[in-house]
């Protein structure tokens, strides 16, 4: 295999692996949040929060993405 072929299959596992680990986060949350007893704007602000996180890493992810397609990453 070439180089490039590697990396770009190590870059695609490794956003699924994040992208697991998003969704374990988010089944854990869940769990303790039902647990707890948390009124409903409780969990609206978490569940906020956990999308604003992932939102800024599929951001981050497509600005790599642009940067690496105009030359300047």
């Amino acid at each position: 295999m070439q180089v490039e072929t590697i990396e770009q299959l190590e870059s695609f596992f490794m956003n699924l692996a994040f992208a697991g680990l998003f969704a374990l986060i988010g089944l854990a949350i869940k769990d303790v949040l039902d647990q707890a007893d948390v009124p409903k704007f409780g969990r609206w602000m978490v569940w906020l929060v956990l999308f604003l996180g992932c939102a800024g890493f599929l951001a981050k992810g497509v600005i790599q993405l642009v940067w690496s397609s105009m030359g300047t990453g």
